[in-house]
Order: C-alpha cells, then sequence, then structure tokens
C-alpha cells in the first residue's frame, strides 16, 4: 500500500509538472509580446493552478468555434461588396493631406476600400445634445435603425430613445439592437427586452456570457462598439453608452461620465454599415449587407465635405489594425499631438511612439481622468507617467468628472474619434471602431473640444510627481507588470 501511495504521489507530481510545461510551451508558441507571454508565465508559476485556468479562460482570444467559422465565411461576399463598392468612384477621396496620407495608405491597404468624400460631421459633447439629435433622427427614420452598443442602461433620456425606437418599430421600420451580454447585464434583466421584441424590434445579447462555457469562448472579449446607423445614410460613433450619466454609476465616486459623439451624414455611414453587417452575421448567421450610398448627388461635396475613413478590429477583421493605425498617427505628426482617454495602458510600441513625438519637438498632451472607475487600470496608468513626464510629455488630469472621451488630434488636421482606450483591451482584444477624418474645419472644432476639456484639468507637475511616497512607487510598478493583461 505504501509503494502505491508512493507512485501516486510521483505520478500527481509528474502530471503537475507536465501540466506546467504543457501551458508554459503553448504560452511561448502563441504569437504575443514579450512582456505579455512574460506576465502570464509570473502569473503561472506563481499561482499554478490559478494561473493556468486563468489563462485558459483569459490568455488566448477564442471567438467560439461558431462565431469563428461564421467569421471566415463572411470575407468573400463581404470582399465581392467592397469590390463592388468601388465602382462609386466619386465618393471617394482623390486629395489626402499629407499628415493623413500614411494613415489613410494603410487603411486603404488593409479594409480594401480608400477614404469616402461628401460626408457632413457634427461633435456633439454632451449626452443631452446627443440623445436628442438621436430621437429626432430616429423618428424621421423611413427604412432602418441598426445600433450596436457596449452598454444600455435604462433611466432618464436612454427611456426616451427606447420609446423612439419601439414605435419606429411599430410604423414599420426595421429596427435591429446588438447589446453586449456583459455590458448590458443588468438591462436584459428589465421588462425594456421583451417589450422591445413585442414591437418589432430584433434585440440580440451580443457574446452572451454562458459559465458553461467558459473554455470554449473568452468571457472577457466584448462587443465595445457603439454605432447607429439610419436609412444607410445617417450615423453616430464615439465614446458614449447608451446610458444617462445622471444615473449611471452614481456610486463609483467619480463623478458623471464625459463623453464624446460624432453625428456622420453621408457615405461614411455606409462603411459603418458594412461593419454592422459583420458583426450582426457573426452574432446570428444572418447576411444582411447594406445597400450602396446613393451616388446621385453628394449634398456634402464642396465647402462642408468631409473626408472619413472608417477603422473597425476585432476578432475577424484585420489584426492589429487599431495599434497600427494609432502608430502611424503619433508618427505622422509634427507639430501638435492631443490625446485623450480615460484608460492609459498603452503598448510598448505606443509608449514608445509617444515619448519618441515629444522628444522630437512635437508638443504632446495627453488628457486623462483624474479619478478612474477601475482600481487596477489607475494605479496602471499612473505607472507610465514617469516615463512620459520626462520625454517631456504634458499631462493633464481631467477633474469635472469621469473623462470617457476617445480622440486624437494630429496638427490640427488629422483627427481620430471613436471607441478604443489606450489600453490593450481596445489595441488587440474588444470589438472597437474608430472613424478617421481629414480636415481642418473638423480638426478645429475638436480641437476646442479638447481645450475645454484641459480647461477643466490639472497639468501634472514632473517635480510633484518625482515626490509622491515609496508605497505609491511600488503600487504603480506591481499594475505596471500585470499591464499586458489588463
Amino acid at each position: 500500500m505504501t509503494t502505491f501511495y508512493t507512485v501516486l504521489s510521483w505520478l500527481l507530481v509528474l502530471g503537475y509538472w507536465l501540466l506546467i510545461a504543457g501551458v508554459t510551451l503553448r504560452v511561448l508558441m502563441k504569437r504575443r509580446s514579450v512582456p505579455s507571454a512574460m506576465a502570464w508565465l509570473l502569473v503561472i508559476y506563481i499561482l499554478p493552478l490559478v494561473g493556468i485556468i486563468a489563462y485558459l479562460l483569459f490568455g488566448e482570444l477564442h471567438l467560439g468555434k461558431r462565431r469563428a467559422e461564421r467569421a471566415k465565411e463572411m470575407w468573400p461576399s463581404t470582399a465581392t461588396w467592397l469590390s463592388e463598392l468601388k465602382n462609386c468612384k466619386n465618393i471617394f477621396a482623390t486629395h489626402i493631406s499629407p499628415v493623413s496620407e500614411p494613415l489613410f495608405q494603410l487603411c486603404a491597404h488593409r479594409h480594401g476600400v480608400p477614404a469616402v468624400r461628401g460626408n457632413q460631421l457634427q461633435l456633439l459633447t454632451s449626452t443631452e445634445d446627443t440623445m436628442k439629435s438621436l430621437i429626432r433622427d430616429i423618428e424621421l427614420a423611413e427604412h432602418s435603425i441598426e445600433m450596436v452598443f457596449y452598454i444600455w442602461q435604462s433611466g432618464g433620456m436612454v427611456d426616451n430613445v427606447a420609446e423612439a425606437l419601439m414605435a419606429a418599430a411599430r410604423r414599420g421600420v426595421q429596427c435591429r439592437l446588438m447589446l453586449d451580454s456583459a455590458g448590458s447585464m443588468h438591462f436584459f434583466r428589465t421588462p425594456y427586452p421583451a417589450l422591445m421584441r413585442e414591437s418589432g424590434i430584433e434585440l440580440v445579447e451580443a457574446l452572451k456570457v454562458n459559465v458553461l462555457r467558459v473554455f470554449l469562448r473568452r468571457m472577457d472579449l466584448r462587443q465595445h462598439r457603439k454605432i447607429v446607423i439610419i436609412d444607410n445614410n445617417i450615423a453616430y460613433t464615439g465614446s458614449m453608452n447608451m446610458v444617462d450619466p445622471r444615473f449611471f454609476k452614481q456610486g463609483a465616486g467619480v463623478g458623471q461620465w464625459i463623453d464624446l459623439m460624432a453625428r456622420a451624414e453621408g457615405p461614411a455611414a455606409t462603411m459603418l454599415g458594412i461593419i454592422y453587417a459583420c458583426d450582426w452575421e457573426i452574432e446570428t448567421g444572418k447576411r444582411q449587407l447594406p445597400a450602396p450610398p446613393d451616388t446621385a448627388i453628394l449634398p456634402f461635396e464642396q465647402e462642408a465635405g468631409h473626408t472619413v475613413q472608417v477603422i473597425a478590429s476585432g476578432p475577424g477583421f484585420p489584426e492589429e489594425m487599431i495599434h497600427q493605425a494609432l502608430l502611424t498617427s503619433v508618427y505622422s505628426s509634427r507639430k501638435q499631438l492631443i490625446m485623450t482617454t480615460p484608460y492609459l495602458v498603452p503598448s510598448d510600441d505606443l509608449l514608445h511612439a509617444i515619448c519618441t513625438a515629444a522628444l522630437r519637438g512635437v508638443d504632446v498632451n495627453i488628457i486623462v481622468p483624474k479619478k478612474n472607475d477601475s482600481l487596477m487600470v489607475g494605479w496602471a496608468s499612473r505607472s507610465f507617467f514617469s516615463e512620459l513626464l520626462e520625454a517631456g510629455v504634458k499631462i493633464y488630469q481631467f477633474e469635472d468628472g469621469l473623462l470617457h472621451t476617445k480622440s486624437v488630434l494630429v496638427d490640427g488636421q488629422l483627427s481620430l474619434v471613436g471607441t478604443v482606450n489606450l489600453d490593450i483591451r481596445s489595441l488587440w482584444l474588444n470589438f472597437e471602431v474608430t472613424i478617421v477624418v481629414d480636415d481642418k474645419a473638423f480638426g478645429e472644432d475638436l480641437a476646442c473640444v479638447q481645450e475645454d476639456y484641459i480647461a477643466r484639468s490639472t497639468l501634472l507637475n514632473p517635480e510633484e510627481w518625482s515626490k509622491r511616497p515609496m508605497w505609491q512607487r511600488i503600487i504603480e510598478r506591481l499594475f505596471y507588470f500585470f499591464s499586458p493583461l489588463l
């Protein structure tokens, strides 16, 4: 009997080390950054069983077999649609500014279509203005309304949007609504989903959270886009979830969320529509590609016509597209670079690019919220401050709420507005979207918004920052090490 237990013990030890070795080999064989691989190995070795389970749950990009097959199957029809769209030659831009040209070349080669012109854009800086505009467009909708949001939370003006959407469905407008399962978890427990479906709205719970399938699909892979498309001609996108900030996360102690949305009218709406169609097919298996834009006339072709490129990222879309776009934008800057983000946990490449821009004389400004709703991300963000400050980057801490806007302005000409945070999750994991605008007038509008943010912020003093307590430095370094996993 003693021999049996001895053999069993050795077999368990051998099995344990074989498991560790197998997971280690799997981490090393996967194509990932060195910091990310080292962080995962440390977690696995310090907390062996917990680390292995965590890696299997969150360490690899599993979309799920069924969704992965749909993503693969949708591309031939999508590629054909994009190829046929090229026949609409008058919607495509022919003149791009020098600062925007590298990024637009990247987008054209990787997405397959160049930027579109003849769009009218409007920046909406308050939730109230955004929802009033959205309700007005919903009430005027004739054919279709398509929406996707990470968070939909009932209450306040959100209920007015819901009522307008249900009324549109009842009068015969095709309404499709896709909401992330984790982000909108509380919404799906309210009476609204049943009411919406009864009114005729096709409501889909995207990337449904299911404990029984945790090892078959990565649960923290989320649908993070915020898009509204109306009649294939009007579109909204930006950082705003479908929430009324007066009722959202009031107990978090960070104040009301501050967001920025862009309303686009013109061919850009169709480009956002093809992204929505791909997401819808991946989630439901149903294919419904948008109609080509009406090219008979571009009402905003002249003075008010903005040139727009739409960038999508996530499983099934070009890999690292958002990351490459940000790197290209930063390296294109010559005079000024202004970035706003609620979560600043950049990759090594992006951190190096930002610091290099400052070191070559570019006026680099980063605006982040002083208080963050994520404790881990807040500490991890601060771990990058020293290196940025040493390079000459100006860091502004927004004090009038949680600044949730995601924007980049390069030399007052090239603008990026969308859903992308400057963190690993947005850059490589989630379904995200950004619109890129090559237009000085639009850049001036975005600059005004960013200047308002700066006026409501405190400039971080490098000398004072260097005198912060040692315990803060230790916590920052701890979370810095785990930043590739956040």
